[in-house]
């Protein structure tokens, strides 16, 4: 279901818990929970985020989550309708910057899993080929990450604690 490398920070479990439970709330939300597709994950930090940003998207600064999909909507969606999954196959790479989404926790008042969950989810909503530049997209792409996030019941109003 998904492959995890750390980059240039330190291994933790609590991370690797939250992953799992999240994609794989996300892959049973999706029909893909009996698929050979899986999520490359990276977790580093603001300044490798910052190169991949620059080097793959042409965007010189950190951000919180990159996305890089291996197939487009329609690719994906005609995958799930025809239950073509015969090899095994990658979704797409998803990066996450740690200590982004620890401050981000923090100005957003909401804990680290919170956050880190909501990364996750958006990120994977990305790799099936959804966005939010558009308004309307962009509801669509609310909506499913908050089912994901009400399911795992993982709430916005959670008071801020430091991850362990």
């Amino acid at each position: 279901m998904y492959e995890l490398e750390y980059l240039d920070i330190e291994e933790n479990k609590k991370y690797e818990e939250t992953i799992k439970k999240v994609l794989e709330q996300c892959f049973k939300q999706e029909k893909l929970e009996n698929s050979k597709l899986y999520v490359s994950i990276t977790l580093t930090n603001p300044e490798n985020i910052h190169k991949i940003n620059k080097e793959y998207r042409n965007v010189d600064r950190e951000t919180d989550v990159l996305s890089f999909p291996m197939f487009e909507k329609n690719e994906i969606d005609q995958k799930i309708k025809n239950n073509n999954f015969e090899h095994e196959d990658v979704l797409g790479d998803i990066v996450i910057s740690i200590e982004k989404v620890k401050g981000q926790a923090i100005e957003y008042g909401h804990s680290f899993e919170r956050e880190f969950a909501y990364m996750l989810v958006h990120g994977f909503y990305h790799l099936m080929g959804y966005d939010h530049i558009e308004e309307k997209d962009k509801k669509i792409m609310r909506e499913k990450e908050e089912i994901i996030l009400s399911k795992l019941q993982i709430k916005r109003d959670e008071s801020n604690e430091e991850e362990k």
